[in-house]
């Protein structure tokens, strides 16, 4: 009786995490070559939005139903030559803000289109930059808010040990509700600066990570916050308790009212990664509300490492991505990732991190967050050199509003390739249940999609694989877009040809 029992008990919960897959793929088009550029904006009513630079000719193509191109729209009010296209997607609508160079004088524009893709108004000005002819043009940056209600275009320049900062707020009809200039001190050779938020509120929230020199790890962390209606910085400093941390990321709990920040951390200068770094500002009260550090113990250790000693087995992870739970704690997950060169450019996470072209504040219109934003799938910067790059494990952390480590989990995953690691990584989506791992089986002769779940108690489901290969298709997984409650949309290459496959669960 008792199995018959926990026999039905099993069939109710394996809908929870087992999906019927049905992949459906975008026709192979001659003009999606490998040299073109896009983004998937998302979705609008029925209509699956994908935008693409073939040769500085700019189009959204509109896909409907099984992936069909319903039209591609030709969008030739941008000027050629324009770079960083960002996105902001309504249910109803779309921004596309852009920018661009004439006589040294960069325009920042934005263009309001419906979910066919066709002009709801002529291109609005926003700003403008006088930067003679040899100046950095790519200097506007765009930022918005969770809830969608607030933008922030905002531009860095560089001069001596400091940045020239100014930005614009506006609402969601892009009408300007404040502007503001500022200085922002900065040596580029011992600070860095985090990615870049604005809160449903309107402030904008960013880190600075300081070193004692060039070649040190980060001694000292400071949280920047600028309120919506003011035009000075504030600067709050963390404690480290003499302990070096890694990269800051930072994620807005809208909810709660709270900025997390968060990193891997070293007990000496360049030493091997301890543990998790776990801090939480109040914004409301403008205070810190916990700081954290929690060492990564050797069960999880020899779960994780690859190979050497315990105390080596998180060296080659970082974080990539904090998903927000509705209580205030989050998912924090990282992954195992490393290159081998040919040349004398041998791995070393710190010159990774901090002496790359992403590092330096005044390029921020280069870097993009770790999954999606606007892709150049073969000009990347990690092709210049004969590379192999590794992708192994995941460490899925959750941690509650405290601060305090609840649970950690190990996916396993061995993935390595040589030239470009397009078909490498994983992607996340989250089924309400529980949050899916996708990520590329790279034993080629059996060319499987992976999808493993986590659920809210830390257990890991291994859901049956999606055979993605059966027509030819390479998936690009790490550049999936989540566009519905069970729907992935996810960039292809085909005999050299890009094409996008829609994923429904």
């Amino acid at each position: 009786m008792k199995e018959k029992v926990l026999f039905i008990v099993l069939l109710f919960l394996l809908p929870v995490f087992s999906f019927a897959q049905k992949i459906s793929y975008s026709e192979v088009l001659k003009e999606n070559s490998r040299d073109m550029d896009f983004e998937i904006i998302g979705r609008i009513n029925s209509n699956i939005l994908v935008f693409k630079n073939v040769s500085s000719r700019y189009a959204v193509s509109v896909y409907q139903g099984e992936m069909e191109l319903k039209e591609k729209v030709d969008l030739d009010f941008i000027p050629s030559k324009a770079y960083n296209v960002d996105f902001v997607l309504y249910p109803d609508f779309f921004y596309l803000i852009y920018q661009y160079q004439k006589r040294g004088v960069v325009y920042c524009m934005a263009a309001k289109l419906d979910g066919d893709s066709k002009k709801l108004n002529e291109p609005i000005l926003l700003d403008t930059t006088q930067v003679g002819t040899f100046g950095d043009n790519k200097i506007y940056n765009v930022i918005v808010s969770e809830d969608k209600q607030k933008i922030i275009v905002f531009k860095m320049q560089k001069k001596d040990d400091r940045l020239n900062f100014a930005s614009i707020l506006y609402n969601n009809q892009l009408q300007p509700l404040h502007k503001s200039r500022n200085i922002l001190e900065y040596n580029e050779k011992k600070e860095v600066l985090s990615d870049f938020f604005v809160d449903d509120e309107g402030n904008l929230v960013f880190a600075k990570s300081i070193k004692s020199s060039n070649r040190d790890d980060i001694g000292k962390l400071e949280l920047i916050t600028k309120a919506a209606q003011q035009d000075t910085f504030s600067f709050k400093v963390l404690p480290l308790n003499k302990t070096y941390i890694d990269e800051v990321k930072i994620k807005v709990d809208n909810v709660n009212k709270r900025y997390l920040l968060n990193s891997l951390y070293y007990g000496e200068r360049r030493g091997n990664i301890n543990g998790i770094y776990a801090s939480v500002w109040d914004s409301k009260g403008d205070s810190i509300y916990t700081s954290i550090f929690t060492p990564l113990p050797d069960s999880i250790r020899s779960i994780a490492k690859e190979k050497g000693g315990l105390k080596y087995a998180f060296n080659d992870f970082f974080i990539r991505n904090i998903i927000l739970k509705k209580d205030g704690g989050y998912l924090l997950v990282a992954e195992d990732f490393s290159t081998q060169s040919t040349g004398n450019n041998q791995w070393n996470r710190w010159d990774y991190l901090y002496n790359s072209p992403f590092s330096n504040p005044y390029y921020y219109n280069y870097y993009s967050p770790y999954y999606g934003g606007y892709y150049r799938p073969y000009n990347g910067f990690n092709n210049y050199y004969n590379n192999r790059y590794y992708y192994y494990n995941i460490l899925v952390q959750s941690i509650d509003n405290k601060g305090v480590t609840e649970w950690s989990n190990i996916i396993h995953k061995e993935q390595f390739a040589d030239v470009t690691d397009n078909y490498l990584s994983f992607a996340t989506f989250n089924a309400g249940v529980g949050i899916h791992f996708l990520f590329n089986n790279s034993d080629k002769r059996n060319q499987l999609l992976i999808d493993n779940v986590v659920s809210a108690d830390g257990t890991l489901i291994r859901n049956p694989s999606l055979k993605s290969y059966d027509k030819g298709y390479e998936f690009m997984i790490r550049f999936a877009k989540q566009t519905g409650a069970r729907q992935i949309i996810v960039p292809c290459s085909f005999r050299q040809q890009i094409c996008f496959a829609k994923i429904d669960f």
